[in-house]
C-alpha cells in the first residue's frame, strides 16, 4: 500500500492550511467529470457547465491536457503544486510555479499521467505550463473567486473541527475518514492509499493537509522532499451542506434562520460550523442559539478549546415532526453527519 512514515518533527509541525488554488483544482476535475456529487453541486454545475465545455471547444489543446493531467494514471505534478505553507498566499502566488514549469518537466509528468506511453501530438510543444496556468485562472476567476468567502468558511470549519479532533483523540481522530483509503496507523505511519507501492519516509519535512469543499483528493511533495500535502475533502455536511433542507413547517414555527441552525445540529457543531454552513452572520447564529438553548431544544458542551453545540431529545422530535408533517423521512443520517 501507498505508506508514508512520518518522524517525530515532521508530526509535530503538520497542519492544516487553506488553498484558494487546491480548490480551484477540485472546481476543474468537478467541471471535467461533469457529474454532480449532491443537488448543491448540479446547482454549481448548470451555472458553469456550458462555458467551460465552450471554452474546451475553442482550445482544443488546453481540453487535452487537462483530460490527461487530471484524468490519467497519476496526476501531473506540475499542475498539483505542495502548498508553501505560507499565511494567506494569493492565488496567483500559488499559480506561479505552474506557470514557471519548465517544457520539459511538463511533458514528463504528462507521460507520467498518461503511465508511460508517449505524449500525443497535440501536446508535445513548450507552453504546456501556460496553457495549464491559464486554464486554472479561468476556473478560479469564472467559477470559484465569486463564491469564494463562502468556501473558504466551509473550509476553515472543517479546519476548525479536524483540530479539535486531534486534540481530543490524536491524529487517529483527526485523519479518520480524511478520504478513501487513508488511515492514520499509529506508529508515525499514514496510509495514503491501498496502492503497492514502497513506503515513503517523510524526516525533517513540512505535512500539510489541505481541505477543499469538492469531492477531491490528491497527495503531492515538493521536488526537494522538504514539503508535503494530502488534499482531502470536507467532511459531510461540511462539504453537502445543501442536503440538509429545512421542513417548511419547521421553517414556519421557527423561523427559516433558526430552523437550519437546529436542522444541522444533528451532531455537535461548533459556532464557526454553523456560519459557514448556514451562510448567516456570527451574530445571528449566536442569538439562534442563545433562544434554543433557552428553550431547551438544544444543548452544548466544551472539546477542548471549542464550544459543541447538539439537539436535545426535544429538538430531534421538533425536526422529525417537521418532516414527518410533510410525509418525509428526512435527510439521511449521512448527509447529517458532521
Amino acid at each position: 500500500m501507498g505508506l508514508w512514515e512520518i518522524s517525530t518533527d515532521t508530526l509535530a509541525g503538520s497542519r492544516f492550511v487553506v488553498s484558494s488554488l487546491a480548490e480551484t483544482i477540485a472546481a476543474l476535475q468537478s467541471l471535467e467529470r461533469g457529474r454532480a456529487e449532491h443537488p448543491g453541486e448540479r446547482a454549481w454545475l448548470d451555472t458553469h457547465l456550458p462555458a467551460y465545455r465552450a471554452r474546451r471547444a475553442a482550445d482544443p489543446v488546453a481540453a487535452l491536457l487537462v483530460q490527461v493531467a487530471l484524468g490519467g494514471h497519476w496526476n501531473a505534478d506540475f499542475i498539483t503544486p505542495t502548498p508553501t505553507g505560507e499565511d494567506t498566499p494569493s492565488f496567483e502566488e500559488e499559480l506561479a510555479p505552474v506557470r514557471a514549469t519548465a517544457p520539459e518537466r511538463a511533458r514528463a509528468d504528462l507521460m507520467v499521467s498518461l503511465g508511460g506511453r508517449p505524449l500525443p501530438a497535440l501536446l508535445d510543444r513548450d507552453d504546456l505550463a501556460q496553457c495549464a496556468a491559464d486554464v486554472l485562472r479561468w476556473v478560479w476567476h469564472r467559477t470559484v473567486l465569486p463564491d469564494w468567502p463562502r468556501r473558504r468558511r466551509i473550509i476553515e470549519a472543517d479546519i476548525v473541527a479536524r483540530t479539535g479532533q486531534l486534540g481530543r483523540g490524536g491524529w487517529a481522530a483527526a485523519l479518520g475518514g480524511l478520504r478513501p483509503g487513508t488511515r492514520w496507523l499509529g506508529d508515525g505511519r499514514l496510509r495514503i492509499n491501498a496502492h503497492d507501492y514502497p513506503p515513503k519516509r517523510l524526516s525533517g519535512a513540512r505535512l500539510f493537509f489541505v481541505p477543499v469543499t469538492r469531492k477531491a483528493g490528491w497527495v503531492s511533495w515538493a521536488d526537494d522532499a522538504l514539503r508535503y500535502a494530502v488534499v482531502y475533502p470536507c467532511s459531510g455536511a461540511l462539504a453537502d451542506a445543501d442536503r440538509a433542507p429545512v421542513p417548511d413547517p419547521l421553517g414556519r414555527l421557527l423561523g427559516p434562520g433558526r430552523a437550519a441552525v437546529l436542522v444541522l445540529l444533528a451532531q455537535p457543531k461548533s459556532t464557526t460550523q454553523l456560519v459557514a454552513l448556514t451562510g448567516q452572520g456570527l451574530g445571528s447564529v449566536g442569538r439562534h442559539l442563545r433562544v434554543l438553548l433557552d428553550s431547551g431544544l438544544v444543548d452544548r458542551c466544551r472539546a477542548g478549546r471549542s464550544v459543541l453545540y447538539f439537539r436535545t431529545d426535544a429538538g430531534h422530535v421538533l425536526v422529525h415532526a417537521g418532516w414527518e408533517s410533510r410525509g418525509d423521512d428526512g435527510p439521511s443520517a449521512s448527509s447529517v453527519r458532521a
